[in-house]
């Protein structure tokens, strides 16, 4: 008896992308991340890691081959982007910014209170959930941030260099929470870094 075979969460099958400029970011790019899989797209600044996230997230198309993605064919709340940068919204508590995904989904602060308490918790903010992100360190900014994209929990979790701007200090303590998350959730994980340590110690796979 034959098995049905299960198709990758993510495929890109030789993707490319030029852009209007000329440009050539990408040339036939082929790979795949299953369900639960944290896999790293590793390479030097300009190398085309960004814009097969951005493909991945539906916001850019491969000029030539095919991507399959949830992003693509699901609810887009199965998808969440975690940049470099936190992105978090200055004037809003770090409670409102992780609240911003359940309530674009029409459920109110009430109905929100206990599940985003419970996510700030896990990742130590639990005691700043009122505070505003200028109060915030940079390592804690980012904690908010990965924590407002898990909130819906989603099936592929996407990181542009998301410790890049981080100390070293900061940065390692964040890949061991990172990985915790990632496993406590089996949410797959596609992660850009130019970080040769970081991609071999977080991935199970490094492209």
């Amino acid at each position: 008896m034959r098995h049905a075979t299960v198709r990758p969460l993510v495929e890109l099958r030789e993707a490319s992308r030029r852009f209007k400029s000329g440009t050539l970011a990408l040339r036939d790019i082929s790979l795949s991340v299953d369900a639960g899989e944290f896999v790293t797209l590793l390479g030097p600044s300009g190398c085309g890691k960004s814009t097969v996230l951005r493909m991945v997230a539906g916001l850019d198309s491969p000029t030539a081959g095919s991507v399959h993605a949830p992003a693509l064919t699901t609810d887009k709340h199965s998808t969440a982007f975690v940049f470099q940068e936190a992105t978090l919204m200055p004037w809003a508590s770090v409670f409102d910014n992780v609240w911003l995904p359940l309530r674009l989904q029409g459920l109110s602060k009430r109905e929100s209170k206990s599940r985003v308490f419970a996510a700030l918790k896990s990742v130590g903010l639990e005691d700043f959930a009122y505070s505003f992100p200028s109060q915030l360190s940079g390592g804690m900014r980012m904690r908010a941030s990965i924590t407002r994209a898990l909130i819906n929990d989603p099936q592929i979790l996407l990181m542009d260099e998301p410790f890049g701007a981080l100390d070293d200090f900061t940065r390692q303590k964040l890949n061991d929470d990172l990985l915790r998350w990632q496993q406590e959730r089996a949410v797959a994980t596609l992660f850009v870094t130019h970080n040769i340590a970081e991609a071999v110690f977080l991935s199970q796979r490094v492209l």
